[in-house]
């Protein structure tokens, strides 16, 4: 089966108390584009990270707000902060590393949040009956063109507000993809594993 990828390039979600730290009391995120997984967009908003070892301006902020502040960055904005993150499913943060956020009102300090996100397939519960995926299972995503590979061990997720697609970084996607400038979507073939 086809499946759209999707590259997700560094950013951040912010808890509500961490967005008017950063942005000023009552502030609300500015959605300029809705992102294809449903109620998600990315928002107007940017803050900087910085660590100890170096900093990544104009990271975009994603809504709507969640519990956690959380950080996704590729392999390489790990490498120009000069840390190490753990490879996570989002919202894993336990023991990831922190950093500072900075905003226009303020800054935060997060002591975890840092990942760098897993690829991962997002699916609603009506296609994973469709194709027989189970939520946590792992399968196999070959992408198109003449830079083909096979992503092995890629994540299933499934939830009612999910929309079939594989999200993977910058890092992964300049190795492994074939997009032209302009481009907007490329396809992947999804390859299930038997039990």
């Amino acid at each position: 089966m086809k499946i759209k990828i999707e590259i997700s390039g560094r950013h951040c979600h912010l808890s509500l108390k961490d967005l008017e730290t950063l942005f000023g009391k009552r502030h609300r995120l500015k959605p300029i584009r809705i992102i294809s997984q449903p109620g998600q967009f990315a928002s107007k908003e940017t803050v900087s990270v910085r660590t100890a070892g170096g900093r990544l301006d104009n990271v975009r902020v994603l809504g709507p707000v969640r519990g956690k502040t959380q950080i996704e960055i590729s392999r390489t904005d790990a490498t120009k902060l000069m840390i190490n993150p753990p490879v996570r499913q989002s919202g894993d943060l336990k023991n990831s590393l922190g950093a500072e956020l900075i905003g226009p009102r303020g800054s935060v300090k997060i002591r975890e949040g840092v990942i760098i996100a897993e690829r991962h397939v997002h699916c609603d519960p009506k296609t994973a009956k469709k194709l027989k995926l189970k939520d946590g299972q792992r399968v196999s995503i070959k992408t198109q063109g003449s830079r083909s590979v096979t992503f092995n061990n890629v994540l299933v997720r499934i939830n009612k507000d999910f929309s079939l697609a594989f999200h993977i970084d910058t890092d992964e996607a300049n190795a492994a993809t074939s997009f032209n400038y302009g481009q907007k979507t490329e396809y992947g073939l999804l390859i299930i594993k038997p039990k």
